[in-house]
This record gives structure tokens, C-alpha cells and sequence, in this order.
């Protein structure tokens, strides 16, 4: 099923993504904790992500890129600061130059990913949280809100081929 809702809020400072999957809450949270299963869906479908690091505790730091169909390459990090599994995971996500670390001239999003069962489904609701409205706008100029909506499609994908 995947997206089931999207919401702009610009005075909360927040776009949220509703989605569903035929798929238990610890199903769903394995395509976050591995890296390998990430890179398969994590980013558009266009800009498919390599995960060259994933510590997944409180505290650990990701980095990886997605690379583009011209075979351009844009570079992220994040760093994970709550895990409540298999129900709730916060991280911190950014944009990185190009020696891997944070670029200091594009601030981090805050995101917020909470899963829970509804209607024998996984609901996996995330929360992105900007630091002002034209840090949202410029996000999703650069087409977060498209990329997020195939990215969850993927993830549908991945778990449908998991289950045969």
C-alpha cells in the first residue's frame, strides 16, 4: 500500500509521511537497522544509496551517497539519537561536502520515525522537522516530498519480495 497520507505544515515546521505495509512492525523496522536492505530503497528510485557506514545505536553515525542516472553523486550523513525498537527511531539527516562530513552551509532535518499496528498492517509514520520555513521550502524544492513517496514504494517492493 505505502503512502497513505503527506502533510506540509509550515507553521510546525514539518512534513510527515503516513505509511502502510503488509508487513509485521519487526519486518519493517530490519529495512532501517540493515544497511543493506536501506541502500535498496533509501532515496528516490532514480538516486539509489550506498551505505558506506550504518551504526545503529543511539549515538552511532551513517554515511552514504545516492547517485544520480548521470552518475552524479550526492553525499548524506546521519546520526542516530533514539531508538526505541522496534517502535520509534530518531535521527538527525544531512547533506555532507565532499569529504563525507557534515556541510555546515546545509543545516540538518530532524526526523522522527514511529511504527505501530493497525489493521494487522504496519503503520510507519515519519516526521521531519526543519529549522525554518525556507529551510522546508528549500528541501522540498529539491524534491524530498517525490523522493520520499517512491522511497516508500520501495520499501513495499523489498518487503513483498521478501515474503516469497
Amino acid at each position: 500500500m505505502a503512502v497513505v497520507s503527506t502533510r506540509k505544515d509550515t507553521s510546525a515546521l514539518t512534513l510527515t509521511f503516513v505509511a502502510e505495509f503488509e508487513a509485521s512492525i519487526e519486518r519493517v523496522w530490519q529495512v532501517w537497522q540493515d544497511p543493506r536492505q536501506l541502500e535498496r530503497w533509501w532515496g528516490p528510485p532514480t538516486w539509489p544509496a550506498t551505505f558506506d557506514s550504518h551504526d545503529f545505536v543511539v549515538g552511532g553515525q551513517s554515511r552514504y551517497y545516492m547517485t544520480g542516472p548521470e552518475g552524479e553523486k550526492a553525499l548524506g550523513w546521519w546520526t542516530i539519537t533514539a531508538i526505541d525498537a522496534p517502535h520509534r527511531l530518531e535521527f538527525d539527516d544531512g547533506f555532507s561536502g565532499a569529504d563525507g562530513e557534515p556541510d555546515p552551509a546545509m543545516k540538518p532535518i530532524a526526523c522522527v520515525v514511529t511504527f505501530e499496528t493497525v489493521d494487522g498492517k504496519t503503520r510507519m509514520t515519519t516526521v521531519t522537522r526543519f529549522v525554518s520555513v525556507e529551510h522546508l521550502e528549500q528541501v522540498t524544492a529539491m524534491g524530498m516530498e517525490e523522493g520520499m513517496r517512491g522511497a516508500m514504494g520501495q520499501i513495499d517492493a523489498l518487503l513483498a519480495a521478501a515474503s516469497h
